[in-house]
């Protein structure tokens, strides 16, 4: 679907429904040239409920835009908020998040070949990534 839409009609869709855009011209630049990338987090803190159609619905119009989409899973800020949740429960709830998440898109017909999914543990505790901070 994404291959078939001109830059306006991607631009158009990742806009949508946003009460505020800042750099409209660098997106629009950006779509000429290439996929849009995309981050969004999320700490995985709970069960994740129906609030988080939300954000979906959002991350569903980057998807169907041909953006590059990137969940981060914020195990460790998880962790840290509270320090009650053992490292193995967190792990078990990044992948429940992860399907949870993929059946929400599939629900709604979005096409998830340019979604991933990285956790912060993932790449937060190394020597790089501390001596950047």
């Amino acid at each position: 679907m994404a291959d078939q839409l001109s830059p306006d009609e991607k631009f158009n869709l990742i806009t949508r429904n946003l009460q505020e855009v800042l750099g409209e011209e660098k997106v629009k630049q950006v779509l000429q040239e290439r996929a849009l990338r995309v981050y969004w987090g999320t700490a995985t803190t709970g069960k994740p409920h129906v609030a988080y159609f939300v954000p979906m619905s959002k991350i569903a119009d980057f998807l169907k835009a041909g953006c590059e989409v990137t969940v981060l899973f914020a195990d460790l800020h998880a962790y840290l908020d509270n320090m009650k949740a053992p490292w193995e429960l967190l792990e078990l709830r990044v992948k429940y998040y992860e399907q949870v998440i993929k059946a929400m898109l599939e629900s709604i017909s979005v096409p998830l070949d340019k979604l991933k999914f990285v956790k912060g543990t993932d790449f937060q505790l190394s020597r790089l990534w501390m001596r950047s901070i």
